[in-house]
C-alpha cells in the first residue's frame, strides 16, 4: 500500500495542514508519498522531502498551479491517483473543494474529516456535529480522504529524506480561470495553527466594540483572533476567523471564549482545545459547560481588567 498526501502551500512553504495529513496517512500503512502541485514551488518540494515518514515527493510545476484553482489540481491528482491505495487531503477550504472532485471521478465515496485510523480501510470520524464518532469501513481500490487536522498530531517537518521526482504537470482543464483576490494580511498567527485563540461573540454588540475588546487581548497574548458564527452573520467580524462546524476546526492550547454562548455549532469547532477560558454574564450560557475555567462578568468591564493586569 502507498498513501498519497497533497500538499497545501503557498508556493514558498508547506502548510502545518499537511503534517497532520501525513500522520494520518502514516497510521494507513505502507509508505507515503506527497504530491506538491505548484509554479516556482521548488522550495516546497524540499522543504516536503524533510518530513519525517514521507519516502517520495511528486512534483509538478506549472502556471496552470499558480491559484490552486481545484480543477487543476484535482486533474493533476488523477493523472498519478492509479498508483496509490490512499488519497489525504487536509480538511481545510482548499482540501474539500478538491477531494471530492477526485472521489467523484474515481467513482469512489469520500471518507470525510477522519480523526482517527483504526486500520488501512477502517477510519473514525465526527458525525452529528460532533456529538457522535461513526465508524467507516471502506472496501474502495482507492480510498479518498480528508484528515480533521485536529485529530492528527503533526509529522516532524524535519529528519525525512525523500527522493524529489519531477513529473509532468496536467493540462490546464479550462474549466475556470483566476479573476482576483483580496487577501488581508496581519501579523497574528494563522488561526488554525495558533496555540492561543481568543474568540468574540455576538454579544460584543458591533464590529466597533469586537475590535476594541478582542484585539488587545490578542495582541498581549501573540493570539490569533476568532468569532462565532452568530457574530460573522452580524457582521462584526468577516468570515475567515469564523470558528465552528461551518467554519474553522481550531484546537489550541488556549481558547478563550468572550461573549460567546456555546453553541453546538461552535463548541463543535473549538471544544478539542486543551484549556478553554469562557467569559460570560450569563451564568446558564452552555459554553460554560465544556470550560475549563469560567468569569461569570460583564465581558466590557473583565476584558479590559484583564488587558491592564497583563
Amino acid at each position: 500500500m502507498v498513501a498519497l498526501v497533497i500538499a497545501e502551500h503557498d508556493h514558498k512553504v508547506v502548510k502545518v495542514a499537511t503534517l497532520n495529513a501525513v500522520t494520518a496517512a502514516l497510521a494507513c500503512g505502507g509508505e507515503v508519498h506527497v504530491l506538491v502541485a505548484g509554479a516556482d514551488a521548488g522550495e516546497v518540494a524540499q522543504a516536503a522531502a524533510q518530513i519525517a515518514g514521507v519516502t517520495r515527493v511528486i512534483h509538478a510545476d506549472s502556471e496552470s498551479f499558480a491559484h490552486g484553482l481545484a480543477e487543476n489540481v484535482a486533474a493533476q491528482v488523477l493523472d498519478i491517483a492509479h498508483n496509490y491505495s490512499h488519497i489525504l487531503f487536509a480538511a481545510t477550504a482548499s482540501g474539500k473543494n478538491i477531494a471530492p472532485r477526485v472521489a467523484a471521478s474515481l467513482d469512489v465515496a469520500q471518507i470525510s474529516e477522519i480523526i482517527r485510523v483504526e486500520s488501512d480501510d477502517v477510519f473514525d470520524r465526527p458525525i452529528y456535529v460532533g456529538n457522535a464518532v461513526a465508524t467507516v469501513q471502506s472496501g474502495d481500490a482507492t480510498k479518498v480522504i480528508t484528515v480533521r487536522t485536529t485529530g492528527f498530531a503533526a509529522a516532524a517537518a524535519s529528519g525525512g529524506c525523500a527522493v524529489v521526482e519531477a513529473v509532468t504537470p496536467a493540462r490546464d482543464s479550462g474549466k475556470s480561470h483566476f479573476v482576483g483576490s483580496q487577501i488581508v494580511k496581519s501579523d497574528r498567527p494563522e488561526l488554525a495553527a495558533a496555540k492561543i485563540v481568543v474568540s468574540g461573540g455576538r454579544a460584543l454588540g458591533s464590529a466597533n466594540k469586537f475590535d476594541e475588546v478582542i484585539k488587545p487581548l490578542a495582541d498581549k497574548l501573540g493570539a490569533a483572533v476568532g468569532a462565532s458564527r452568530a457574530a460573522v452573520d452580524a457582521g462584526y467580524a468577516p468570515n475567515d476567523p469564523q470558528v465552528g462546524q461551518t467554519g474553522k476546526i481550531v484546537a489550541p492550547e488556549l481558547y478563550i471564549a468572550i461573549g460567546i454562548s456555546g453553541a453546538i455549532q461552535h463548541l463543535a469547532g473549538m471544544k478539542d482545545s486543551k484549556v478553554i477560558v469562557a467569559i460570560n454574564k450569563d451564568a446558564e450560557a452552555p459554553i460554560f459547560s465544556v470550560a475549563d475555567y469560567g468569569l461569570e462578568a460583564d465581558l466590557f468591564v473583565a476584558v479590559p481588567e484583564l488587558v491592564a493586569a497583563l
